[in-house]
């Protein structure tokens, strides 16, 4: 493989201290107001540290948020992106950002169409959709070298799941998401970090990232491991504006954010309807809290806990206000969802371990039929005022 002089496990050679807690980290960014300040990245911070180069595969919404703050905090950054929003970015020197307080900047930033155009990096973000990696994976391998991370930040449950752990499941594949293992024979596990994405954001005009809410990218090594690499990886997400501890157990802080995701998601997008209404309507509520009280116990037939309460994930929710999931962004732009990641891996998981989960099961067929519907009929779904 190619050599790299800036390689990650250079930088921070010692450690990274274990967090002292799992999911109530997140509980306590989650729910406990706004998830940091809208102030530029710490650039005193970026002054002490040795910058990496990353390449965001997948420049959307949160993709492009990440990647434009990363490079706004000194970092070397490529994106790859597609169509109009690609070449709004080369056609503008870069890609704008509206922060959360209204502020907007044009962040000078690399982007190109395609992953052979790349290079080799340190870190290679992977923002996509589930749906949307195994297209790639042929290009994939010309961004490493031979030290080079992979961070997968994806909703949902990813590909590699099961690796990195003991027990009855170790190593086996999540057909739902990564059918015949493709991605799991296309990236070696030990390239990869996992990463959960709370930010909410959207493309308002190609070349447009609006940051509407959040700021914590929690991250941590799939056994549970420190490491230097977590470590450094953190460091440069604080430095770039982002929180984001090293977490012990990702899986179990992935369930928290799941929680939501597996049934706002569909809801919303079935039904056309912002989070603060899903979150407080009561007719939804009791549809959401059945979901989420499946989803607690697939997952702890799995050996995750989860420090949050149902109404306590719910509250939480409502706080975000009038937020539009994404898999409703989605349908209204005619584009595939995530129905796969967010819900048919829970029941695939569900079947696996044998866990009842009749309202998730209802969830994800309504959705499957929508998925259907976009993409067969290539159309877009929108409420239209009579």
């Amino acid at each position: 493989m190619r050599q790299s002089p800036g390689s990650i496990v250079e930088v921070g050679a010692s450690p990274a201290p274990r967090a002292p807690a799992r999911a109530s980290i997140i509980s306590r960014h989650l729910f406990s107001g706004p998830c940091a300040s809208t102030a530029a990245p710490l650039s005193n911070v970026t002054e002490q540290r040795k910058r990496l180069s990353w390449c965001i595969v997948g420049a959307g919404a949160i993709g492009g948020l990440v990647g434009a703050r990363l490079a706004q905090a000194g970092e070397t950054v490529t994106m790859v992106a597609r169509r109009a929003h690609l070449e709004a970015m080369q056609g503008q020197g870069g890609i704008r950002v509206v922060a959360m307080d209204g502020s907007s900047a044009l962040v000078p930033v690399r982007a190109v169409g395609s992953l052979a155009e790349v290079g080799a990096v340190d870190v290679a973000i992977i923002t996509l959709k589930a749906q949307q990696i195994r297209p790639v994976l042929a290009d994939l391998s010309q961004l490493f070298h031979d030290k080079t991370v992979v961070v997968s930040m994806q909703n949902g449950l990813p590909w590699w799941y099961f690796l990195g752990q003991d027990g009855p499941y170790k190593g086996r594949q999540l057909e739902s998401v990564d059918p015949g293992g493709e991605i799991l024979r296309a990236i070696e596990p030990e390239r990869i970090i996992g990463c959960i994405p709370y930010p909410a954001a959207h493309i308002r005009v190609p070349g447009e990232v609006v940051h509407t809410e959040g700021n914590l990218l929690p991250l941590g090594e799939l056994d549970g491991s420190a490491s230097g690499r977590t470590s450094t990886l953190s460091d440069a997400l604080v430095a770039a504006g982002f929180k984001a501890p090293v977490l012990p157990d990702i899986r179990a802080n992935m369930w928290v954010k799941l929680l939501g995701n597996l049934c706002f998601n569909p809801m919303g997008a079935l039904t056309h309807t912002t989070l603060d209404i899903l979150a407080t309507y009561p007719p939804s509520v009791a549809v959401v809290r059945s979901a989420m009280e499946e989803a607690s116990a697939v997952a702890a037939s799995l050996g995750v806990k989860m420090n949050i309460t149902v109404d306590r994930r719910i509250a939480g929710a409502a706080r975000v206000g009038a937020h539009k999931p994404s898999t409703l962004q989605d349908v209204e732009q005619g584009k595939p969802t995530e129905v796969d990641a967010l819900i048919l891996a829970v029941v695939e998981l569900a079947e696996l371990t044998g866990t009842p989960a009749p309202t998730i099961r209802t969830l994800c067929a309504c959705m499957q039929l929508l998925n259907k519907t976009v993409e067969e009929k290539k159309v877009k779904i929108q409420a239209t005022p009579l």
